[in-house]
């Protein structure tokens, strides 16, 4: 069974963005696209009596819209709208447990700055239980791919190679999913795999020196050993480096037209989070960014 392609939207322009986005790679992958808007029916009408059924009337506009916009992009794509009466939350956590991937939009703020994480995408991040992938307002097919030359027209773009698929990696924990999404998302796209980790502050370092590389260069080889066997046609670099995991994919996502990070699947303390690389990556990255949950 192909699960399907799941974006959320809402009646801003990102979620658009996001939608595009998700049509894009539900093609890819010869999946069917969902489009969910969620309302929440109110406890008791307004005295009008007309509320709930405004709500649901805007949802349905939202969705029709987004729908349509897709559509006429893409017309041999099956796409179905979804329009549970749930808060958002609810809704997208659950249309996620039935998808490959949920997409969502987030406003970003410009091409260096990263995305604005709104509550209802950082609680739907920390808690799904498939990949979610944000897409920052303005994001367009021609940003996933190399620099077009002068005089290219539109319908060409498919047609240039794309940006490398770029992973952040800690072999000192199984990462599985993470690692297995970026490959297969790197596959579909016909480009390279750009691995990235971090060993951590280089004066905690200091007396160890090239060895301590040398240590985390042979396990990343191995975390991504039987990876390269699955995936054998994936051209794979990587980077292993002394400082922070997050500044380290900032700068190796300016090339890149997908950044995956991995999210612990276990609670913190106070609950499900999404973690302080992701966190960071989501914030100052400007190409999508999908956060993929594993043990």
């Amino acid at each position: 069974m192909v699960r399907p392609v799941t974006a959320g939207v809402d009646a801003s322009g990102e979620s658009l963005a996001a939608a595009h986005w998700a049509a894009r790679e539900a093609l890819r992958r010869g999946a069917p696209l969902h489009v969910v808007h969620a309302w929440r029916r109110q406890p008791l009408p307004a005295p009008s009596g007309g509320y709930g059924d405004d709500r649901r009337e805007l949802g349905e506009q939202i969705l029709e819209r987004a729908v349509r916009s897709v559509r006429a992009a893409h017309p041999g794509l099956e796409v179905e709208a979804l329009l549970p009466a749930e808060s958002p939350v609810t809704a997208l956590l659950a249309a996620a447990g039935d998808a490959e991937m949920l997409v969502l939009g987030s406003r970003g703020l410009g091409r260096v700055a990263g995305f604005v994480v709104g509550w209802v995408s950082q609680r739907v991040v920390a808690r799904a239980a498939r990949p979610v992938v944000l897409v920052r307002a303005g994001e367009a097919s021609a940003d996933e791919h190399l620099p077009a030359l002068d005089g290219v027209s539109p319908e060409e773009i498919p047609e240039i190679p794309y940006r490398d698929v770029v992973l952040g990696l800690d072999p000192r924990h199984r990462l599985d999913e993470p690692i297995e999404f970026a490959f297969d998302s790197a596959r579909r796209r016909g480009t390279a795999l750009h691995v990235v980790h971090a060993v951590g502050d280089v004066h905690a370092h200091a007396a160890g020196g090239p060895e301590v590389l040398a240590e985390q260069e042979h396990l990343v080889n191995a975390a991504l050993r039987p990876w390269r066997e699955k995936f054998p046609g994936v051209p794979v670099s990587e980077t292993v480096s002394t400082g922070r995991p997050a500044p380290q994919l900032v700068r190796a996502s300016t090339r890149a037209c997908l950044v995956v990070v991995g999210r612990r699947t276990r609670d913190g303390v106070f609950g499900p989070h999404i973690g302080s690389v992701a966190h960071a990556v989501l914030h100052h990255v400007a190409c999508p960014v999908a956060v993929v949950p594993h043990a």
